[in-house]
Protein backbone atom coordinates (compact mmCIF):
# COMPACT_ATOMS: atom_id res chain seq x y z
CA UNK A 1 0.00 0.00 0.00
CA UNK A 2 1.53 3.38 -0.59
CA UNK A 3 1.08 7.10 0.75
CA UNK A 4 0.13 9.67 -1.21
CA UNK A 5 2.39 12.38 -0.75
CA UNK A 6 0.62 15.54 0.08
CA UNK A 7 -2.55 14.01 0.95
CA UNK A 8 -2.07 15.36 4.66
CA UNK A 9 -3.28 18.99 5.09
CA UNK A 10 -0.35 19.26 7.17
CA UNK A 11 2.05 18.68 4.14
CA UNK A 12 0.56 21.16 1.90
CA UNK A 13 2.48 24.32 1.06
CA UNK A 14 -0.01 26.68 2.35
CA UNK A 15 0.11 24.76 5.86
CA UNK A 16 3.58 26.29 6.57
CA UNK A 17 1.80 29.57 7.34
CA UNK A 18 -0.60 30.98 9.58
CA UNK A 19 -3.93 31.08 9.52
CA UNK A 20 -3.91 35.06 9.61
CA UNK A 21 -1.43 35.17 6.73
CA UNK A 22 -3.59 32.54 4.84
CA UNK A 23 -6.42 34.55 5.12
CA UNK A 24 -4.61 38.43 3.92
CA UNK A 25 -2.61 36.26 1.42
CA UNK A 26 -5.99 35.12 0.04
CA UNK A 27 -7.86 38.50 0.46
CA UNK A 28 -4.89 40.15 -1.31
CA UNK A 29 -5.02 37.83 -4.23
CA UNK A 30 -8.41 38.02 -4.60
CA UNK A 31 -8.33 42.00 -4.53
CA UNK A 32 -5.72 42.03 -7.10
CA UNK A 33 -7.81 39.60 -9.72
CA UNK A 34 -11.22 41.72 -8.95
CA UNK A 35 -9.81 45.68 -8.44
CA UNK A 36 -6.29 45.63 -10.19
CA UNK A 37 -4.70 47.10 -7.51
CA UNK A 38 -4.14 47.69 -3.71
CA UNK A 39 -3.89 51.42 -2.65
CA UNK A 40 -2.53 51.80 0.60
CA UNK A 41 -3.68 55.34 0.91
CA UNK A 42 -6.86 54.17 0.96
CA UNK A 43 -7.91 53.64 4.66
CA UNK A 44 -9.72 50.66 4.34
CA UNK A 45 -6.41 49.04 2.42
CA UNK A 46 -4.27 50.26 4.59
CA UNK A 47 -3.27 47.28 7.00
CA UNK A 48 -3.31 44.96 3.33
CA UNK A 49 -0.82 46.48 1.62
CA UNK A 50 1.34 46.68 4.71
CA UNK A 51 0.99 43.09 5.36
CA UNK A 52 1.80 42.86 1.46
CA UNK A 53 5.10 44.73 1.72
CA UNK A 54 6.07 42.83 4.35
CA UNK A 55 5.23 39.50 2.82
CA UNK A 56 6.21 40.61 -0.71
CA UNK A 57 7.96 37.27 -2.17
CA UNK A 58 4.75 35.35 -1.15
CA UNK A 59 2.53 37.81 -2.58
CA UNK A 60 4.99 38.09 -6.13
CA UNK A 61 5.42 34.30 -6.26
CA UNK A 62 1.40 33.52 -5.91
CA UNK A 63 0.58 36.11 -8.60
CA UNK A 64 3.22 34.96 -11.06
CA UNK A 65 1.40 31.20 -10.85
CA UNK A 66 -1.08 33.46 -12.51
CA UNK A 67 0.63 35.21 -14.71
CA UNK A 68 0.49 38.78 -13.22
CA UNK A 69 3.26 40.56 -12.44
CA UNK A 70 3.41 42.90 -9.64
CA UNK A 71 4.44 46.72 -9.72
CA UNK A 72 5.06 47.62 -6.55
CA UNK A 73 5.62 51.56 -5.66
CA UNK A 74 6.17 52.26 -1.77
CA UNK A 75 5.86 55.77 -1.81
CA UNK A 76 2.63 55.84 -3.08
CA UNK A 77 1.45 52.30 -1.08
CA UNK A 78 0.30 50.63 -4.03
CA UNK A 79 0.47 47.56 -5.28
CA UNK A 80 -0.50 46.84 -9.10
CA UNK A 81 -0.83 43.95 -10.93
CA UNK A 82 -0.65 43.90 -14.60
CA UNK A 83 -1.40 40.42 -16.33
CA UNK A 84 1.45 38.80 -18.77
CA UNK A 85 -0.99 36.41 -20.50
CA UNK A 86 -4.58 37.06 -22.27
CA UNK A 87 -6.84 35.48 -19.32
CA UNK A 88 -7.35 38.74 -17.06
CA UNK A 89 -7.03 40.90 -20.01
CA UNK A 90 -10.42 43.49 -20.69
CA UNK A 91 -11.97 43.59 -23.33
CA UNK A 92 -13.64 47.13 -23.86
CA UNK A 93 -16.10 48.58 -26.26
CA UNK A 94 -14.72 51.65 -28.26
CA UNK A 95 -15.94 54.10 -26.48
CA UNK A 96 -14.72 53.13 -22.73
CA UNK A 97 -11.27 52.55 -24.68
CA UNK A 98 -11.14 56.51 -26.24
CA UNK A 99 -12.10 57.44 -22.50
CA UNK A 100 -9.40 55.74 -20.90
CA UNK A 101 -7.08 57.06 -23.85
CA UNK A 102 -8.08 60.28 -22.96
CA UNK A 103 -7.83 60.09 -19.08
CA UNK A 104 -4.01 58.80 -19.89
CA UNK A 105 -3.29 61.79 -21.36
CA UNK A 106 -5.09 64.28 -19.00
CA UNK A 107 -3.01 62.68 -16.24
CA UNK A 108 0.09 62.64 -18.37
CA UNK A 109 0.37 66.50 -19.68
CA UNK A 110 -0.94 67.44 -16.19
CA UNK A 111 2.04 66.03 -14.38
CA UNK A 112 4.66 66.06 -16.98
CA UNK A 113 3.44 69.21 -18.48
CA UNK A 114 2.00 71.20 -15.48
CA UNK A 115 3.54 69.67 -12.65
CA UNK A 116 0.48 68.60 -11.03
CA UNK A 117 0.54 65.54 -7.85
CA UNK A 118 -1.31 62.79 -8.57
CA UNK A 119 -4.18 62.02 -8.73
CA UNK A 120 -5.28 64.47 -11.67
CA UNK A 121 -8.86 66.05 -11.27
CA UNK A 122 -11.20 67.00 -13.92
CA UNK A 123 -14.61 67.29 -14.01
CA UNK A 124 -17.05 64.89 -16.47
CA UNK A 125 -17.54 67.98 -18.56
CA UNK A 126 -13.68 68.48 -18.84
CA UNK A 127 -13.24 65.26 -19.69
CA UNK A 128 -16.01 64.78 -22.61
CA UNK A 129 -14.26 68.26 -23.93
CA UNK A 130 -10.92 67.01 -24.28
CA UNK A 131 -12.66 63.61 -25.43
CA UNK A 132 -13.99 65.22 -28.77
CA UNK A 133 -11.16 67.43 -28.75
CA UNK A 134 -9.22 64.39 -29.64
CA UNK A 135 -11.96 62.11 -31.35
CA UNK A 136 -13.66 64.93 -33.28
CA UNK A 137 -15.92 62.54 -35.16
CA UNK A 138 -17.52 61.58 -31.65
CA UNK A 139 -18.92 65.28 -31.71
CA UNK A 140 -21.87 64.21 -33.64
CA UNK A 141 -21.95 60.71 -31.36
CA UNK A 142 -21.83 62.30 -27.87
CA UNK A 143 -21.46 59.65 -24.92
CA UNK A 144 -24.88 59.92 -22.70
CA UNK A 145 -24.02 60.95 -18.72
CA UNK A 146 -25.63 57.45 -17.89
CA UNK A 147 -23.10 55.72 -20.47
CA UNK A 148 -20.09 57.96 -19.31
CA UNK A 149 -21.28 57.08 -15.58
CA UNK A 150 -20.56 52.88 -16.66
CA UNK A 151 -17.36 53.73 -18.61
CA UNK A 152 -16.66 55.71 -14.93
CA UNK A 153 -17.70 53.19 -12.58
CA UNK A 154 -15.85 49.95 -14.07
CA UNK A 155 -12.59 52.51 -14.61
CA UNK A 156 -13.22 53.11 -10.17
CA UNK A 157 -13.96 49.14 -9.34
CA UNK A 158 -10.44 48.69 -11.41
CA UNK A 159 -8.58 51.54 -9.26
CA UNK A 160 -7.70 53.58 -11.92
CA UNK A 161 -9.80 56.40 -11.40
CA UNK A 162 -12.14 57.94 -8.39
CA UNK A 163 -15.81 58.74 -9.28
CA UNK A 164 -17.62 61.42 -7.36
CA UNK A 165 -21.15 61.64 -9.54
CA UNK A 166 -22.97 65.03 -9.39
CA UNK A 167 -26.32 65.64 -9.55
CA UNK A 168 -25.36 67.73 -12.69
CA UNK A 169 -23.65 65.17 -14.42
CA UNK A 170 -21.08 67.45 -16.00
CA UNK A 171 -20.09 68.58 -12.42
CA UNK A 172 -19.17 65.08 -11.68
CA UNK A 173 -15.65 64.47 -10.29
CA UNK A 174 -12.91 62.52 -12.02
CA UNK A 175 -9.49 61.73 -10.23
CA UNK A 176 -7.24 59.79 -12.18
CA UNK A 177 -4.84 57.62 -10.06
CA UNK A 178 -1.19 56.95 -11.34
CA UNK A 179 -2.38 53.02 -12.04
CA UNK A 180 -4.34 54.13 -15.58
CA UNK A 181 -0.40 54.66 -17.03
CA UNK A 182 0.64 51.20 -16.12
CA UNK A 183 -2.92 50.21 -17.57
CA UNK A 184 -2.80 52.10 -20.94
CA UNK A 185 1.09 51.55 -20.98
CA UNK A 186 2.45 54.47 -23.98
CA UNK A 187 6.13 55.45 -23.06
CA UNK A 188 5.37 58.87 -24.41
CA UNK A 189 2.77 61.60 -25.90
CA UNK A 190 4.48 60.46 -29.43
CA UNK A 191 3.39 56.67 -29.03
CA UNK A 192 -0.17 57.78 -27.44
CA UNK A 193 -0.43 59.52 -30.86
CA UNK A 194 0.62 56.68 -32.85
CA UNK A 195 -2.06 54.48 -31.14
CA UNK A 196 -4.69 57.40 -31.24
CA UNK A 197 -4.61 58.03 -34.54
CA UNK A 198 -4.78 53.97 -35.00
CA UNK A 199 -8.43 54.58 -32.82
CA UNK A 200 -9.28 57.51 -34.67
CA UNK A 201 -10.10 55.66 -37.28
CA UNK A 202 -12.06 52.83 -35.68
CA UNK A 203 -14.20 55.91 -34.92
CA UNK A 204 -14.89 57.05 -38.51
CA UNK A 205 -15.76 53.67 -39.56
CA UNK A 206 -17.98 52.53 -36.51
CA UNK A 207 -18.61 55.82 -34.64
CA UNK A 208 -21.22 54.30 -32.61
CA UNK A 209 -18.56 51.91 -30.69
CA UNK A 210 -17.43 47.95 -31.38
CA UNK A 211 -15.77 45.59 -29.47
CA UNK A 212 -12.26 46.59 -29.77
CA UNK A 213 -8.95 44.63 -29.01
CA UNK A 214 -7.98 43.37 -25.24
CA UNK A 215 -6.80 46.32 -23.18
CA UNK A 216 -3.99 45.54 -21.13
CA UNK A 217 -5.39 45.40 -17.85
CA UNK A 218 -7.88 42.62 -15.46
CA UNK A 219 -10.84 40.69 -16.32
CA UNK A 220 -13.97 43.25 -16.14
CA UNK A 221 -16.50 40.67 -15.16
CA UNK A 222 -15.32 40.58 -11.91
CA UNK A 223 -17.21 42.81 -9.31
CA UNK A 224 -16.37 44.07 -5.95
Amino acid sequence: MSVGVGSSPSSSLLSLLSANDRERLGEAIRRLLAHGSILGLEPAQTDLYHWCHQNREWVDDLAALLDLKLHWDHQDRTVQAVPESAAFLLRLRLDATLVLLTLWYEFDTAVRDRGETPPVRLTAQQLNDALTAKFEPLRKHLLSPTRLREILSLAQRKNLVRFTPDVAPERSLIEVLPTLKRVVPFQNIADWNKNAERYLASVKETPAGEVTEPDATDDGEQEE
